[in-house]
């Protein structure tokens, strides 16, 4: 009679165990994955909601600084362009130049867009939106999906105002893509990140620049087929600490 019943107790004794060991499991699984430094764009994942108010905020005029890492959070983005792309594998150095060097808008390499701006593409009505970032990176997946643009087979363009106390020399501009992407500071070419690649902080590394005393405009483009979408961008300085005594508007 006594093993009868002190068989079930057993069995109750490993469930209890089993479950504890994949709540651990689990526990520093994500412990693991949420303070990772090497800051990876995110998966795609279920979302069924179509906003971009889980990732974004409008931006005020009010005083925006990078965050404690030095990332820069606020942009202005211009909606997606189609452009009809099947692999990421295509993006080599030649595929990208290409596909920046293309005019898809008047002045796009020198126009300071305002918030609600509007441009013709082809037979696309695209507006620019000026936009507080809730993470360290843009997630220009979510931004696409949560306005019902189009997702994959995509490019955007993104551009921000750093404003400075002084001049700076020998900065860096740090960026991460997803995918290839090239980059601009005050009119000229600052980086270029090519190849089918995930997001990764610090990924690309430009050489030595100088931040001039007051506004400095920083000029993105991302190019993606199909897959997630995202950057990442922050100052370095000559030690390669992130710059963080600077400002972020959009004007």
């Amino acid at each position: 009679m006594n093993i009868k019943r002190n068989i079930p107790l057993v069995a109750v004794g490993f469930v209890i165990l089993a479950v504890a060991g994949l709540q651990g499991c689990s526990a520093t699984s994500k412990s693991k994955t949420g303070t990772s430094k090497s800051k990876i764009g995110e998966t795609a994942k279920t979302d069924t909601t179509r906003s971009i108010a889980p990732y974004f905020a409008t931006a005020s005029s009010s005083i925006k600084t990078p965050d404690a890492e030095g990332f820069i959070q606020r942009w202005l983005l211009l909606e997606p362009i189609n452009k009809p792309i099947r692999s990421n594998t295509i993006f080599t150095d030649s595929y990208i130049r290409a596909a920046f060097d293309t005019l898809y808008f008047p002045n796009q390499f020198t126009v300071l867009p305002k918030d609600g701006d509007q441009v013709k593409v082809g037979d696309q009505e695209l507006t620019w939106h000026a936009l507080d970032t809730k993470n360290f990176d843009a997630k220009l997946f979510r931004f696409a999906y949560g306005l019902r643009k189009q997702t994959y087979g995509v490019l955007f363009w993104a551009v921000t105002v750093v404003n400075c106390p002084q001049e700076m020399k020998n900065v860096r501009l740090a960026v991460g893509s997803n995918s290839a992407s090239m980059w601009w500071l005050n009119g000229k070419e600052a980086l270029m990140l090519s190849g089918d690649r995930r997001m990764v902080m610090d990924d690309g590394v430009s050489p030595r620049l100088t931040l001039n005393k007051g506004k400095n405009i920083i000029r993105g483009a991302v190019i993606n087929g199909p897959g997630m979408s995202d950057f990442c961008v922050r100052l370095l300085d000559e030690t390669g600490a992130p710059i963080k005594n600077i400002t972020i508007s959009f004007e």
